[in-house]
């Protein structure tokens, strides 16, 4: 049984491609995606060492914070939560941040990224996943708001304390849960002064 709507979004047929820097350029085979910060074995996977242990498949919807939602989309990838495991993480540790090829950056509660459903992402739709979506990897939560899934991901940092991501240092949440709607913290943000860059896609990946 698919889960419903969350309060407050809409089903749209395309994709508005956010990206606060602009697309970077990913050299696949210098790519590392590495396990850092308070963990006892940090280590780093290849691209094809990330697409052998991706094999996990489900279609989950994507919830984007300015409240539009793509309905059934499918994923496939490597469980996040055993990925972290694998690193050893120290006892202390209680948050992840996602760094990205192009300097953005997000936190997520050790909690979530260890959760079930919780993925690094390859594919879309039976297909790798397009550049102006995060390829060749970006971190899926399906219960967290789209902005939490970083595209053009290349480090998996565990820390003790909570740290402002990009977007949460303009006052969006520091969680981000569809459905108790954590968009931002408190009933205000801040004006954002940066250009973020938005366009619509095609109707499907």
């Amino acid at each position: 049984m698919r889960n419903p709507l969350p309060p407050g979004q809409f089903y749209s047929k395309k994709w508005v491609l956010y990206s606060a820097f602009g697309e970077p350029n990913v050299d696949l085979a210098s790519w590392r995606l590495r396990f850092s910060g308070l963990v006892d074995k940090p280590y780093s996977l290849t691209y094809g060492e990330l697409l052998a242990l991706s094999k996990t498949k489900y279609v989950r919807d994507f919830h984007c914070v300015t409240k539009w939602s793509i309905k059934d989309v499918e994923w496939e990838g490597a469980p996040l939560g055993d990925l972290i495991r694998r690193a050893s993480p120290r006892p202390q540790a209680e948050w992840v941040l996602f760094v990205c090829a192009d300097g953005y950056t997000t936190p997520v509660p050790l909690e979530d990224a260890m959760s079930n459903d919780s993925i690094v992402a390859v594919k879309m739709n039976g297909n790798p996943i397009p550049k102006e979506q995060g390829f060749p990897a970006r971190p899926f939560i399906p219960h967290l708001y789209g902005w939490k899934s970083a595209k053009w991901l290349t480090e998996v940092r565990l820390l003790e304390e909570y740290v402002d991501g990009y977007w949460e240092m303009y006052g969006y949440h520091e969680r981000g849960r569809v459905y108790e709607e954590e968009r931002y913290k408190g009933n205000e943000w801040k004006k954002i002064k940066k250009g973020v860059r938005g366009t619509l896609s095609a109707e499907r990946v």
